[in-house]
């Protein structure tokens, strides 16, 4: 991969992210398409397609990562339950060629105001809402 990615040009601040929390080696931003609210990406600093082509440092700081997130999400959220999930290829789903884990809480229905993007709705996400959110998960 010779081009930067889009997750590549997030983490150098060449696109704007909501930023949850970031390592030396990774980068944790808000999905602006979330399954819920707190859906959070995240993502190695080296840029590779599959986890597979990562290096030993970056796979190990990933999930140093992930594990950061879900102790700022479960502050917010009230939850010690997460799904996480890796599409680790085009095959599997993986839509930007750049590793990526998503982390999402998880929590009663009902118990959480909506922040995402309803099914079918044809709307922009509410980046206000989505920057408030990563603010206070920052603060955790």
């Amino acid at each position: 991969m010779d081009e930067p990615t889009l997750f590549t040009k997030i983490i150098r601040g060449d696109i704007p992210s909501s930023m949850v929390a970031e390592g030396n080696e990774w980068y944790a931003f808000l999905d602006i398409n979330p399954h819920r609210p707190g859906h959070t990406l995240v993502v190695p600093k080296e840029q590779a397609q599959r986890i597979s082509e990562l290096s030993v440092d970056s796979r190990r700081a990933l999930m140093d990562g992930i594990i950061e997130v879900q102790r700022r999400l479960s502050i917010e959220f009230e939850t010690t339950d997460f799904s996480v999930n890796l599409n680790d290829g085009p095959l599997a789903g993986q839509e930007v060629p750049h590793v990526h884990f998503h982390v999402i809480p998880r929590a009663p229905e009902g118990t959480q105001r909506p922040l995402w993007k309803p099914p079918g709705d044809s709307t922009e996400p509410d980046f206000s809402l989505l920057a408030e959110l990563a603010e206070r998960l920052q603060a955790h």
